[in-house]
């Protein structure tokens, strides 16, 4: 048989329901993306264990129709809204299908331009604080963090200032990271911490230790061809939204007046 992600079976039938027959490509497309890659026992019980979801799926659909839920308004516009999104998927994988394959050089720079990632990639043990703070607050944070000797000063600190703050552990490969903390976690000496602003305040990650895992160009080579390729079909699928936006006629009304006119008014 073919792998989870293969594309026979398009009219191939897998199942009846009822009046619905359910095709080798709908189960196909319900195995979930980690697992599209699997071969053999594994992928065989991927597809059976979608091939059940879409089971489920078909009987209560079908009782729902049976209801008339269908009608619902809200259902209404639940369907509407899920079939806007699957046309305008649809229409920016279009778009931005032929996008060019990255170059062998274009690879091997991404590599060159990315040591903390690639050929000084390291495996970090980090202290992790979240501490809940407004966007005010900050500075102090920071000050507080600079006149401390040691991540245990710096918790006495917090306490002394009634801050409330969370501290755990946790061990992260480079690209585990977000690339904005990842320059400053790879330039860190142990036991030195480095703080971010965060959605509840400030996040400050102390560097507790680390040991070295780096990753050849060879190794990364596959991961970096597709990051970079679906950076170049966001790319596009973006300009060409932006110019259907410049073309479109769109009027914001009620309470989105005031904003959308802002939103719309070209950069200076």
């Amino acid at each position: 048989g073919t792998g989870c992600g293969g594309r026979s079976g398009a009219g191939e039938p897998a199942a009846r329901v009822g009046g619905d027959t359910i095709t080798v490509e709908q189960v196909n497309q319900a195995v979930p993306p980690p697992q599209r890659g699997l071969r053999g026992e594994a992928a065989e019980a991927a597809a059976r264990q979608a091939l059940e979801r879409l089971i489920d799926q078909s009987v209560a659909a079908a009782k729902a129709e049976d209801q008339k839920l269908d009608r619902d308004p809200r259902v209404q516009q639940q369907l509407e809204a899920a079939r806007r999104e699957v046309l305008a998927r649809a229409w920016l994988d279009k778009v931005s299908e032929g996008a060019a394959r990255p170059t062998p050089d274009e690879v091997a720079r991404y590599h060159a331009e990315k040591p903390a990632l690639f050929s000084n990639r390291r495996v970090y043990n980090l202290q992790e604080l979240l501490v809940e703070a407004r966007p005010e607050q900050l500075p102090d944070l920071r000050s507080r963090l600079a006149a401390s000797r040691n991540i245990a000063e710096f918790v006495e600190s917090l306490r002394g200032g009634s801050f409330r703050f969370t501290l755990t552990q946790a061990v992260r490969a480079a690209e585990q990271l977000p690339l904005a903390q990842l320059d400053a976690i790879a330039g860190l000496s142990d036991g030195q911490a480095s703080l971010f602003p965060h959605a509840a305040g400030a996040q400050v990650l102390v560097l507790v230790g680390s040991r070295a895992q780096p990753v050849s160009l060879e190794q990364a080579r596959p991961a970096i061809e597709q990051f970079l390729a679906n950076e170049r079909r966001r790319r596009i699928a973006e300009a060409e939204v932006r110019a259907l936006r410049a073309a479109a006629r769109v009027e914001w009304l009620g309470r989105f007046a005031a904003s959308g006119a802002a939103a719309s008014a070209p950069p200076r």
